[in-house]
Parts: C-alpha cells; sequence; structure tokens
C-alpha cells in the first residue's frame, strides 16, 4: 500500500464533504460574517440596560438565539475549512479572520448574560413562566448566577477569546502543520510517516519490526517539540485555574464539573472504578497479545495491533454502507434513513492528505447537518469510527429539531453515550452474520481493540493522567514536558503492572491527544460508554421499547443532567452498579477471546 499523502487539492471531491450546505458561495459567508458584526451592533444599541422586564427579556433571547446561529454557522464553515488541510494558508487566514469577528460581536453581547444574572429573581421568575421555549436557559442563568464576574469582566473575557484559545490553536499548529517526519527504516526498506498514518496505521501493522520501529521514529520527533507543547498546555491550565479562581469556584475541578452538571463523585468514581478493577481484565488482553504474537514482551506500542491481522477485513466507502445499515436498522426506520443521508449528502470527509486534523470528530452546524471528519484507512476499524460518529450526528439532528440552540447539546458527561452506543450495535449486527470462531473472535477483538479499549483504557488513562495534572495545579504548582511525562508514565505503568512493557516514549503519549484543551472530557468517554452499555443490552432483551426510550433520550439534547437522561432509560449512574457491570461485560469479551482462540488453535 502507497502511504504517501497528497496535497489536498489532488483528493477526489467525492471523498470530502461539501461545506456549500453552510454557504453556497464565498461571497455568502463573507455577507453573513459582515451582518453579524452589524446586528450585534444593533443589539447592544436596542437591549443594553433595559433588559428589566419579562417581555423584553425574551424578545432579547429570541433575537440573540438567531444572531449566535447566524455566527456560529460563519465558525463552523471556517474552523471545517481549516481542519482539513491546516497547512492551507488561506484557510488559516479565514479561521483568524473570522475568531476576530465573532469574538468582538459576542462580546459586545455578553451585556445580555450579565444584564440577565443581575436581574431580580422576581422579573426572572416571571420570564420563566411566560416561556417554555427558553426556561431551562433562563433557570441555568439563575443557577450560575453566584460565579458571574462584573459586565465590563464578562465582555473582557469574550473579547479576549481567540488568545484565550491559544494554547488549542498552538498545539494543533505544533502537530499538524509543523512536525515533518522523515521516512523510517525497519525491514531493510524506509517507509514513510506522518501523525496520521503512525495513529491510523502503524499502531496497528501487524509486523512488529516495521510497528515498534514506526512508533520510535513516531516519538523522537515529537519529544522534539516537548517543551513547546508542554507550553502550550501550561498556558491552557493557567487560563483555566485564573477563571475557576475569579468565579469563586473551590477548585479547577468544581469550575469544569460545573458546565457538565456532575458531582465531583461521578468524575472520581469513573476513574478510581476503572483504574482498580478493569486492570486485571486488560493485562490478561495483554497476555493474549503476547502469545499470538510471539513476543519475549509486550511493550506499549504492541498494544493497537490487532488479535488477528491477516482476518482484519478491508473495507471501502462503498461496503462501509452496508455495515451501518445492518448495525442501525435495529434502530428503526427513522433513525436510520436519517444516518445514511450522511453518504449521498457528503456529511463524511472521508480522504486522507497532507495537513488534515488527526482522528475523527462530528460537528453539527445548527439547523444545516453534521460534518464528519475521518482518515478512512480502508479497514474495519474504520467503520467503527463511522458508526460512533454518526452516534453523534443522529442525537445531534433529533435534538436540534426538538430544541433550540441553548437546549440542544447534553452535558460533556452524557456526550459520548449515543456515539458510543452504535458501536455496540455494530458489534450486536456482526456477531450474527455468522458462526465461524475466527470471525466472531476478530468481531469481539474489534470491540474491545477498538470500542473499549479507545474509550475505556486509552481515554480513561488521559483522565488519570489529567486529573494528577490538575491536582499539581490547584495546589499552585506548574507543570514542564519532564514532569508531564513523568505523571504519564506512572499512570501507564500502575494500570498496566508488570504485563506491560512502558518502552521510552510511551510517556510522551500526553503530547498526542487534543482532549486536554477541553476541559474534563476524556473520563466522558467511559462515562458515556458505561450508559450505552448498559442501554444496548437492553435494546437487545427489550426491544422497540428500549429503543423508544432511546430516541426519546436522543430528543431530549441538554434539557436534563446526565443523571435524568440516563434514569430514562432505567440506568442509575449515581451508584456503580452501571460501572461494575460494564467492567464485568469488557471482562467476559475477553475471556470469550480467549476460549474462541484456544478453539482454532486445535483446529
Amino acid at each position: 500500500m502507497n502511504n504517501e499523502l497528497k496535497p489536498r487539492k489532488e483528493i477526489d471531491i467525492l471523498l470530502t464533504w461539501d461545506l456549500s450546505h453552510i454557504f453556497k458561495t464565498e461571497e455568502e459567508y463573507e455577507t453573513a460574517m459582515k451582518e453579524v458584526a452589524e446586528e450585534s451592533k444593533i443589539m447592544e444599541s436596542t437591549y443594553k440596560g433595559k433588559l428589566d422586564n419579562s417581555e423584553t427579556i425574551l424578545e432579547c433571547i429570541e433575537t440573540v438565539e438567531k444572531l449566535y446561529i447566524k455566527g456560529m454557522l460563519t465558525g463552523n464553515y471556517a474552523s471545517l475549512e481549516l481542519s482539513v488541510d491546516q497547512t492551507n494558508t488561506d484557510s488559516q487566514t479565514r479561521a483568524a479572520k473570522n475568531d476576530m469577528i465573532l469574538s468582538e460581536a459576542f462580546s459586545r453581547l455578553t451585556f445580555i448574560e450579565s444584564e440577565l444574572k443581575e436581574t431580580e429573581d422576581k422579573v426572572l421568575e416571571e420570564a420563566i413562566n411566560k416561556t417554555e421555549k427558553y426556561k431551562i436557559f433562563l433557570e441555568e442563568i439563575k443557577r450560575s448566577k453566584p460565579h458571574t464576574l462584573h459586565p465590563e469582566v464578562e465582555k473582557a473575557l469574550a473579547s479576549l477569546s481567540p488568545v484565550l484559545e491559544f494554547p488549542y490553536n498552538l498545539y494543533n499548529q505544533t502537530k499538524l502543520a509543523d512536525m515533518n517526519f522523515d521516512k523510517f527504516k525497519a525491514n531493510g526498506e524506509e517507509h514513510p510517516l506522518s501523525f496520521v498514518l503512525f495513529e491510523n496505521t502503524y499502531q496497528g501493522e501487524k509486523d512488529t519490526g516495521i510497528r515498534r520501529a514506526a512508533f520510535n521514529a513516531f516519538s523522537k520527533k515529537i519529544k522534539e517539540y516537548e517543551n513547546t507543547v508542554a507550553s502550550a498546555y501550561q498556558a491552557q491550565l493557567q487560563k483555566e485555574k485564573i477563571i475557576s479562581t475569579m468565579r469563586k469556584f473551590d477548585s479547577v475541578f468544581d469550575y469544569l464539573l460545573f458546565e457538565q452538571k456532575v458531582e465531583r463523585e461521578l468524575y472520581d468514581r469513573q476513574i478510581d472504578v476503572i483504574m482498580d478493577k478493569l486492570a486485571a481484565h486488560m493485562r490478561k488482553y495483554a497476555g493474549l497479545i503476547k502469545k499470538i504474537y510471539n513476543l519475549d514482551e509486550v511493550t506499549f506500542a504492541d498494544l493497537k495491533v490487532s488479535i488477528d491481522p491477516d482476518y482484519d477485513p478491508k473495507v471501502t466507502v462503498e461496503e462501509s454502507k452496508k455495515y451501518i445499515k445492518g448495525a442501525l436498522s435495529i434502530m428503526g426506520e427513522d433513525y436510520l434513513n436519517l444516518v445514511m443521508r450522511a453518504y449521498d449528502e457528503r456529511w463524511v470527509d472521508f480522504a486522507q492528505n497532507i495537513g488534515k486534523s488527526t482522528g475523527g470528530f462530528c460537528a453539527t452546524p445548527y439547523g444545516v447537518h453534521p460534518y464528519i471528519l475521518l482518515s478512512w484507512n480502508g479497514l474495519m476499524s474504520e467503520v467503527f469510527t463511522l458508526v460512533h460518529e454518526l452516534g453523534h450526528a443522529g442525537h445531534f439532528m433529533l435534538s436540534q429539531q426538538h430544541n433550540n440552540l441553548f437546549n440542544e447539546s447534553p452535558s460533556l458527561y452524557f456526550i459520548e453515550a449515543p456515539s458510543t452506543i452504535n458501536e455496540m450495535l455494530l458489534t450486536n449486527y456482526l456477531m450474527k452474520q455468522q458462526d465461524d470462531p475466527r470471525f466472531k473472535r476478530w468481531v469481539l477483538s474489534s470491540m474491545i481493540s477498538n470500542t473499549y479499549y479507545h474509550n475505556f483504557v486509552t481515554h480513561l488513562l488521559e483522565a488519570a493522567y489529567q486529573r494528577e495534572v490538575y491536582k499539581v495545579i490547584d495546589e499552585g504548582g506548574s507543570i514542564h514536558a519532564q514532569m508531564l511525562s513523568e505523571i504519564k508514565k506512572n499512570v501507564l505503568e500502575k494500570f498496566w503492572g508488570d504485563s506491560v512493557t512502558i518502552n521510552e516514549g510511551a510517556e510522551l503519549t500526553w503530547m498526542r491527544q487534543p482532549h486536554y484543551y477541553m476541559g474534563l472530557y476524556p473520563y466522558t468517554y467511559s462515562a458515556g460508554l458505561t450508559v450505552a452499555t448498559q442501554v444496548s443490552q437492553k435494546i437487545l432483551t427489550e426491544g422497540e421499547k428500549a429503543v423508544k426510550d432511546w430516541e426519546n433520550v436522543l430528543k431530549a439534547g441538554g434539557t436534563k443532567t446526565p443523571v435524568e437522561l440516563a434514569k430514562m432509560v432505567g440506568v442509575d449512574i449515581t451508584t456503580d452498579k452501571p460501572l461494575l457491570d460494564t467492567i464485568e461485560y469488557i471482562g467476559s469479551l475477553i475471556d470469550q477471546i480467549i476460549e474462541l482462540t484456544d478453539e482454532i488453535e486445535k483446529n
């Protein structure tokens, strides 16, 4: 296979997404930007200092919602264009200009929340009683009153948003634009290397010589940038700590969890229980890798390999349709038709090209449709990624159909449940296709290596590392590259024990993920998958009733807390039972894989 990446301009347009659904032309986009700037000035002159009665308050909220939607469309248009080619200077310029215009426009509008938070509760209650549409938005205004700053300070923070987002932008530029990887040698041949190629291809390479050589070459290159990336992360941490103190939170944890509507107990339990209870199962899985690949030792560079690499099916984009359709048909015709639009309407950017963001994500511009970024590698693992992102897509489409802009998004704690449940449904579908032991082992091992390893191990170990970093910051300390590497190494060694050698380069894993610039995000993957595991079992046993309950959850968007959303499908996340049941389920999958391996080897 030719692993050389092409420039974006040489990519087949059918493998790219169609941003013309947001704006048909560049002129339409420019016009919308100008309108956002001008309309923000009109809103400021019309409503500033006048939000003292319920009628004006509700009129203002309705008007600003329309303005926010238009502004966010321009933001999505610019950022999505940049995400597929970080080396494109025109896209860089457009995104930077958009950031400046939006930050200036939105900073003018900070007076709305500031004035609402200064408004007497009596007036707010009157407005709440007059509206169903904006009731939850106004209730959130009341909840956040104790943490509100002076209106001019809120305006200054909004104006500084491009600067405050600089750490994340610097990280992306360093990773995607500045890191130029040389070819590496393995087995007497040269092989191309890039961030995307390592993450999507070489991590799972079945040839141990190539896999480990790629890991060493990759680690050597990213280490050259460790101080730059550590400085960017330190700036992010300082920003969050300063703002948490300004807003009178007791800790940076309380500040970051406030918006998630999650108690610290749920956050800590997710990390502590998995670190304690899941480790034994995953060490057993590492032992299976050692046996199958006939390794003297399992290193960190070996953990993403397939249990049966010669059986890993190749899948084209076109062929992926049958798997998506088969997996999600259980969700009903309406849901299936909704997500299958992704193919014909070009919601998905499948291309691999120079400068493209790594991993996958789903962005859903309000009132348009989702946009999914992938780097299709032609393996079944990408079908799992696609069905995951389509879970986000279906969720936000249904939520936007039933909620206003302010209510569309649920807590970050719950955000990964709708995506990971689709991975479960894909596995359930595949397991019914044939009885061949090798096929079943491949399906189950895909579930472990893609769904659970990614969400319950990779991201959970990020969360455990991240928690230790925030503890340092909360106590008034600061971080540097060496400290971050030591913390990461300690977390990895604690989880894997003697079963895995944490070889040189593993400690640099903190440089590879953008999640640290998104608050307490990493732990939510396992939280969402805990809910998804329980709900997928209910769908299998209860059928249409569970599907209907889950559909209602998707439609609810951000109108309920994570605890309330889970309760709608009969899952109680105020206890550790769902988490313990999920870990037991993971253990049972690993035991089945081992039993199937023994059966295959006997034959």
